[in-house]
């Protein structure tokens, strides 16, 4: 079980980068191993905060999982939280949380992660730094796409 964080600063403003974050029914459009995205219960937390449950599909070669998550956006702080309803994981936190910088944006990503099965966990940590960089450039093409390039 380990935490990973990864910090990168990106030429958009906070808002944008939260709400392309938090549209997470697009994601199979723009982040290539989502490969389906079903939401449900929609709901009001506070002013400016919202949740709603996603159950996606995703597909790395032989590896195919489904998974369900709570996904809370925070429009006030602007920050997206994720966490497990069900799905082969012992337990999954994501956060990320959106910062005002000169040059934009300072993203601060944190996932915390274990899959039930050992030879998964194992798989995904030693190959989870290229596959966060990955999941992160899959976001800088989305945002240069929706919002022009800087």
């Amino acid at each position: 079980m380990a935490v990973h964080r990864v910090t990168r600063v990106l030429p958009y403003a906070p808002d944008q980068l939260a709400a392309l974050v938090a549209d997470i029914e697009s994601y199979p459009r723009f982040v290539p191993w989502v490969t389906s995205m079903r939401v449900w219960n929609a709901r009001p937390e506070a002013e400016g905060v919202d949740l709603v449950d996603a159950e996606a599909q995703v597909g790395f070669s032989f590896l195919k999982e489904r998974f369900s998550t709570w996904v809370r956006h925070d429009r006030t702080r602007p920050m997206v939280e994720v966490g497990l309803i069900r799905g082969p994981f012992k337990h999954l936190k994501n956060r990320w949380e959106f910062f005002p910088d000169p040059a934009g944006t300072r993203l601060e990503f944190m996932i915390d992660f274990a899959f039930r099965s050992r030879l998964l966990d194992g798989m995904l940590h030693a190959n989870f730094d290229r596959a966060v960089g990955s999941l992160i450039r899959c976001f800088e093409t989305e945002a240069a796409r929706r919002y022009g390039k800087p």
